[in-house]
């Protein structure tokens, strides 16, 4: 199967963009309230995340970058563009269902997990996409720890033991099914990551292929 990659980027900053226009990113010192004082290259990677705003004083040039509560977070993304939609699915159709154990020997059937909400990744290791966006995944399913009504499951291309192998320095705590080529292909799925949101009718709700810097956060308001 012809293996293609997606990396989308939009830049999620905050309240300094206006100031940008006036001064160049490199020559703006962005410190945290302590006063330890970020790299340029640090500071931009956390205003990416959209997890962080920055505070610019009354000079431009100088920021105080800080973390944003949840509720900020959603607001956030939510005013930024959608992710685009994948090619490879529809919303609002019924997803055809499939009948596949994870790597716990724990068997999931979408036709009976009609009532939940099902958050669906299709990935494989040697895609960096897929692993760069893990620990956001793996943040998004701990807040819904303890919610029987939303299920996570991740479709993997990669065999058991390299799966296994992977997680000991890499966790990924979505509900993992190995050797999952023959259900990408069921989909026609080629591009990865692909994320897919069903809600409780079994029917699509929210669907991309790639990484924007809002992916995460879209699964997440789709939920």
């Amino acid at each position: 199967m012809k293996i293609l990659f997606v990396l989308l980027s939009f830049l999620a900053f905050s309240s300094f963009a206006e100031a940008q226009t006036k001064i160049k990113p490199e020559d703006m010192e962005i410190r945290d309230s302590s006063g330890i004082v970020y790299p340029l290259a640090i500071w931009q990677n956390l205003i990416m995340s959209g997890k962080y705003g920055i505070h610019m004083l009354a000079d431009s040039k100088t920021g105080v970058i800080g973390r944003l509560s949840e509720e900020e977070v959603a607001r956030r993304f939510s005013r930024m563009p959608k992710p685009p939609e994948s090619n490879f699915f529809t919303t609002g159709e019924t997803l055809k269902s499939f009948s596949e154990r994870d790597m716990n020997g724990v068997k999931y059937n979408l036709k009976e997990l009609a009532g939940k909400v099902v958050a669906l990744n299709f990935w494989f290791i040697n895609c960096g996409p897929c692993r760069r966006e893990m620990p956001d995944l793996n943040e998004m399913v701990e807040s819904f720890k303890g919610n029987k009504d939303v299920v996570f499951i991740a479709v993997s291309l990669d065999r058991l033991y390299e799966i296994k192998d992977f997680l000991k320095t890499n966790p990924f705590i979505y509900n993992i099914i190995d050797d999952g080529r023959y259900i990408a292909s069921k989909y026609n799925v080629t591009l990865y990551p692909t994320h897919v949101v069903l809600g409780r009718q079994g029917k699509v709700i929210f669907h991309t292929s790639g990484v924007a810097s809002n992916t995460v956060g879209w699964v997440k308001i789709s939920i």
